[in-house]
């Protein structure tokens, strides 16, 4: 009984949050109610209590702990909290959903769809959609996965899709039980539609991540776009006949923006699979690499530009695209999409015309049998690139002689080129690298100047290319074939080494039996997939060689097969590193941006981020690895994490001066938010740590707030 009444109070509790009535925007509080600030992806707040002139006094004022936090540096918190109504809704590094009080930070109601078993993956936020009445709901990815749920108590609503959820592998062209999907971006709400799109594992079953719009209410299918066009569908001629059958990837894995007035979603396009080698996708692969318009309500494509034409680098598009509005001679209502090469891409929202000119300039010729390049690639006149976009001898970092001396023998003999230098088996020093330049953090837009802010990595990768099968056909090696043929070299290295925060697998036998690898092959774990496609055959091959058990490791002939004879993959993402783990390029290594677009040049750039023993030396900041976006608001201020060493910053978003900074108790490699409950201004983000950047990880929100009464 008493149970009963303490959630019926909660409940109540709960509806009076959600009153508009009680907590309208620019009255006593103002929202963050959708993933990166509102549906154009500006990043941009209209509060100003906290400003230039009082950010110094900013102090912590609550902490929230999901609660499960992985060992060592494996999870990561990459959410955006969204904020409706006094309402907080955030995620954990185990994918568990939480509705918190935005002023307090206190837990309201949990949601786990994992239900307590292995979750893999990351989630960067979620969805609020409402009826303008009664129906208030929370869309939230996991898995392959959508939920919908209650808004006011996190409970599946049973009307919608399969009693609550609906399954992101249908649909998508291929035998569902066989793929990995999941989707970490949120989608984006237009009327009475959820546009939502997915990542699809690119091992040899892959799909395309088609573009599906659903009924908010009941989860039914209402359009689909297929970003690898069928046969008589605009784009098809740009493949070889049939690709579709058996190419995958193209997937809408970075989110997407609404200009909701004209009733266009803009929707930014990964690279076709495989990364690093297209021989199985001759041609120009529309619609990878593509920022795509669509008809809202329809599906029906408006205007696309293809920003890499034929991938070989993995230049996906990495973030959803900014609206911007220009003002020099006349109002541009425009779209701006910036990209791990470290370029800027403003397009008139409507037509799709360049804002600024771009032009089609040669590039390199592959050296690989059966790739076939494209021979030129798009390059905007303007902006001037955020990053370098060429590497040579005279870029090798320089803080110290022996820096020096690592690096250029880790080198060897592998090309030093440009950002679109083919890859061949000699080697390539791939730069900006598939960290980027710009990374899904994506940019800011203040509409007050007409300045954009992006934050960008500069970490080139060593990319060397093998062939599949090996050339000495050793039946021992097939399970090794499998590891590779799937992509698992990228992450855990050719000679399973591991790579950064990837584990080494060598002597896996020490740390695990037959009976969790195959699970964790079948289930995934934190940033690692599941692997449904791999047959019961190819998993016993993967997994005797894994575990050095050579009379099971001989795979299938499919396994060896699917791709034909001499397909060339990728021997991993190897990062270009000094001795001591320092980016092997001069500084700056990580960059915040500020870019004027109006006049399409660079206002100011600052490092971003530090190393504390390069410091200690008296090296100048340099910048370390970044991943996580900025927000400016109309206090002055741009206010990210981001960078490595941990730090929340703010700067003056004139003058890039850092005005407060405050370390983080772990990495806050997510975009923050800002809000107002109650007349307080309060800026919160995830200090989860962990991931890609390989630092401890942690499972904490932490908002901030100037005292009461300042």
């Amino acid at each position: 009984m008493m149970r009963d009444l303490i959630r019926a109070a909660a409940l109540v509790y709960c509806y009076c949050l959600m009153l508009p009535a009680c907590r309208q925007p620019g009255g006593d509080s103002a929202s963050w109610p959708v993933y990166r600030g509102d549906k154009g992806s500006t990043g941009y707040s209209s509060l100003s209590q906290i400003n230039r002139s009082n950010v110094s006094s900013l102090t912590p004022v609550w902490t929230f702990h999901t609660g499960d936090a992985r060992p060592g540096n494996r999870g990561t918190i990459q959410c955006n909290p969204i904020i409706v109504q006094g309402i907080m809704y955030v995620t954990s590094p185990m994918l568990k959903l939480m509705a918190l009080d935005a002023a307090t930070g206190r837990e309201i109601w949990r949601f786990d769809p994992f239900a307590g078993g292995e979750a893999s993956g990351v989630n960067r936020g979620v969805t609020y959609w409402d009826d303008g009445e009664k129906e208030k709901r929370i869309f939230f990815s996991a898995g392959a996965f959508v939920y919908a749920l209650d808004a006011l108590n996190g409970k599946p609503l049973d009307a919608f899709g399969d009693h609550g959820k609906i399954d992101l592998r249908a649909g998508l062209g291929r035998e569902a039980s066989r793929l990995a999907v999941w989707s970490t971006s949120p989608g984006v709400v237009y009327r009475d539609l959820l546009i939502q799109g997915c990542t699809v594992d690119e091992g040899y079953d892959a799909a395309p991540g088609f573009v599906r719009a659903y009924d908010a209410r009941t989860g039914r299918t209402v359009w689909t776009f297929h970003t690898i066009p069928q046969p008589g569908e605009f784009g098809y001629d740009t493949w070889d006949k049939d690709s579709y059958r058996h190419v995958g990837g193209t997937n809408a894995w970075a989110g997407m923006s609404l200009d909701e007035g004209r009733g266009i979603v803009f929707i930014p396009l990964g690279s076709p699979a495989f990364d690093f080698y297209g021989a199985n996708r001759k041609g120009e692969n529309l619609f990878g690499n593509s920022l795509v318009a669509l008809d809202a309500a329809t599906g029906r494509r408006i205007w696309h530009f293809q920003l890499v034409h034929h991938d070989l680098w993995d230049y996906d598009l990495p973030a959803p695209p900014t609206l911007v509005t220009l003002r020099n001679d006349t109002i541009k209502y425009a779209v701006a999409q910036v990209t791990k090469m470290g370029m800027l891409f403003l397009f008139d929202r409507t037509t799709g015309r360049p804002v600024f000119p771009i032009e089609e300039r040669k590039t390199g010729v592959s050296r690989l049998p059966g790739e076939e390049a494209w021979p030129t690639q798009p390059f905007p006149k303007k902006p001037a690139p955020f990053v370098r976009q060429h590497f040579s001898e005279k870029d090798i970092t320089d803080i110290s002689d022996s820096a020096y001396s690592f690096v250029r023998h880790r080198i060897g003999t592998a090309r030093m080129g440009d950002i679109y230098t083919p890859p061949d088996t000699g080697g390539t020093v791939q730069l900006p690298g598939t960290r980027g330049g710009a990374e899904w953090g994506g940019a800011s837009f203040d509409p007050e100047t007409g300045l954009l802010y992006v934050n960008a990595n500069e970490l080139p990768l060593l990319l060397k290319m093998a062939r599949l099968p090996d050339e000495d056909n050793q039946p021992a090696t097939d399970g090794g074939r499998v590891f590779a043929v799937n992509g698992c070299a990228m992450c855990h290295g050719a000679q399973r080494e591991g790579i950064g925060s990837f584990p080494s697998l060598k002597h896996l036998a020490d740390r695990m039996n037959r009976d969790r690898v195959e699970a964790l092959l079948r289930t995934g774990r934190g940033q690692m997939p599941s692997f449904p496609g791999l047959s019961k055959e190819d998993r016993k091959a993967l997994v005797g060689w894994l575990l050095g058990d050579r009379t099971i490791s001989k795979a299938t002939d499919r396994a060896l097969s699917a791709h034909g004879p001499g397909r060339y993959v990728n021997n991993g993402w190897t990062q270009l590193m000094d001795q001591d783990g320092h980016p092997g390029i001069k500084p700056p290594w990580g960059t915040l941006n500020a870019i004027d677009l109006n006049k399409g040049e660079l206002l100011w750039r600052v490092p971003l981020g530090e190393y504390e023993d390069l410091k200690k030396r008296g090296v100048p900041p340099t910048g370390t690895q970044n991943l996580g976006g900025c927000i400016v608001t109309a206090g002055g201020l741009v206010v990210i994490g981001a960078a490595s060493d941990e730090r929340l910053r703010v700067f003056d978003k004139l003058t890039g001066k850092l005005l407060w900074q405050y370390k983080l108790p772990a990495g806050g490699y997510a975009t923050p938010s800002t809000y107002m409950v109650n007349g307080r201004q309060y800026i919160v983000i995830a200090a989860g740590g962990g991931g890609k950047v390989g630092t401890p990880s942690g499972d904490s929100y932490i908002a901030f707030a100037l005292p009461e009464g300042q």
